[in-house]
């Protein structure tokens, strides 16, 4: 007998059916509350409210588990590489040798990015920031390609994902080259995907780039690790947007929108900012923990213990390690990075952090890769950006296949009442 949630209300019971995901996850189906009793929940950022289901992305916070589409974080960044992972999640299974190559064919043919697109970047100053730079590209996208994308359509959606993975590719990194003042760079269709980033950020026409294996298998990982996240703040925003029956490209702008929020896409960039106070004010790491211990000071280690994950964040047993290959294979000399290290050791170590889960998250490795390798911190989100498109893709297409209806959170009135209207003159 399936499970039933009952509810008293004014003297009537009603009953509201339990469904049960793959992984047992339990909710409870209101869709019908407010047609039977005239009432809504509240529950204010969504914390405890399932807006869809999915079959993308398992996430339990408490036991520190994620997998995408059934596969392990760890074993997919272990075994595996972005375009793959990007295919998975897009596509929902792994690609034969075949499919995979076709997808890196299919993001190659469309590379280009219209050279009018040069005029819209041209027009920000050099000071705007790289989000909002990222943001307004993303949507202008949509004017060089107009066509709407029929999800229901295998071909056109295959063809809409490569150009949205190639050309945001592109965009992403014109926005620092646009900062640094430095000339436009061009996908190179015999570099793969995550070594075009390397070129594409970095290489100038004054001499040869020489690209590291080390940092790009870093990159690589940083890339699948932040490639989806479940119903999160952009992917919600996302989904959202995209139930409007807005294009794929406009709904991704959101998305960056949304993800370019400190509290959310900008944590690692909070981290870093952290790091330079802590130097900017003598470096002294121990003092700064016994701060953060300290519940009546303000200061707050970022880039510690997660919102979601109450245990410990897999992603950032992952990249521990790569982020000590890329500090190793640079041998960068960097003060910053020294009390990354100071910090790490602490809350690995002391009780105090390790008795509240207070472990360094993805976030804080993240950061301090990004800085190694030169990426300046109002670059930290676009980075992430890069590694969450696939997600975000997946959340829309699935969305729009799966005909969910436009989303309309409803509210809880608390204004005025009963005011009449008093002409001009007399107020």
């Amino acid at each position: 007998m399936s499970e039933i949630a009952k509810l008293e209300l004014n003297g009537k019971t009603y009953e509201f059916p339990v469904t049960e995901g793959t992984e047992k996850e339990k909710a409870i189906d209101i869709s019908k509350l407010r047609d039977l009793t005239g009432y809504i929940t509240m529950d204010q950022g969504y914390k405890n409210t399932g807006s869809c289901y999915s079959n993308i992305t398992f996430l339990d916070g408490e036991l520190g588990i994620l997998k995408y589409r059934g596969y392990t974080i760890e074993e997919l960044a272990e075994k595996s590489n972005f375009l793959e992972v990007s295919y998975l999640l897009i596509f929902g299974k792994l690609p034969s040798k075949t499919e995979l190559e076709k997808f890196e064919n299919g993001i190659r043919k469309y590379s280009l990015v219209h050279e009018e697109m040069k005029n819209i970047i041209d027009g920000f100053p050099k000071t705007a920031h790289p989000m909002g730079v990222l943001a307004s590209l993303t949507s202008a996208l949509t004017a060089f390609n107009p066509k709407s994308v029929n999800a229901n359509n295998e071909s056109e959606m295959f063809e809409a994902v490569c150009k949205t993975m190639s050309k945001f590719l592109v965009i992403a990194t014109w926005t620092y080259r646009k900062n640094k003042g430095y000339p436009l760079n061009y996908y190179d269709n015999t570099k793969n995907y995550v070594e075009n980033f390397m070129q594409l950020m970095f290489s100038l026409p004054t001499g040869p780039y020489k690209i590291d294996p080390v940092v790009v298998s870093a990159l690589d990982k940083l890339f699948i690790l932040h490639a989806d996240h479940e119903q999160n703040c952009s992917t919600s925003t996302v989904r959202i947007v995209g139930s409007s029956h807005a294009g794929l490209f406009a709904s991704i702008s959101a998305g960056v929108s949304a993800l370019w929020g400190p509290l959310h896409g900008g944590a690692n960039q909070a981290v870093l900012e952290m790091l330079e106070e802590i130097k900017d004010n003598g470096g002294d790491v121990a003092k700064y923990i016994l701060k953060a211990k300290d519940k009546d000071d303000p200061f707050r280690l970022m880039g510690f213990g997660h919102r979601v994950y109450k245990n410990f964040d897999p992603r950032a047993k992952i990249i521990k390690k790569a982020a000590d290959d890329v500090l190793d294979t640079l041998g960068i000399d960097d003060p910053i990075l020294e009390i990354a290290k100071q910090l790490e050791k602490a809350a690995l170590e002391d009780d105090y952090f390790k008795s509240r889960n207070l472990y360094p998250n993805v976030d804080f490795y993240s950061g301090i890769i990004y800085r190694a390798l030169g990426i300046p911190t109002d670059m930290f989100t676009v980075m992430f950006a890069i590694g969450r498109l696939p997600g975000w893709i997946a959340q829309w297409k699935e969305m729009r296949l799966n005909k969910e209806p436009i989303g309309r959170p409803r509210q809880i009135y608390t204004g005025n009442v009963g005011l009449q209207y008093v002409d001009i003159n007399q107020r």
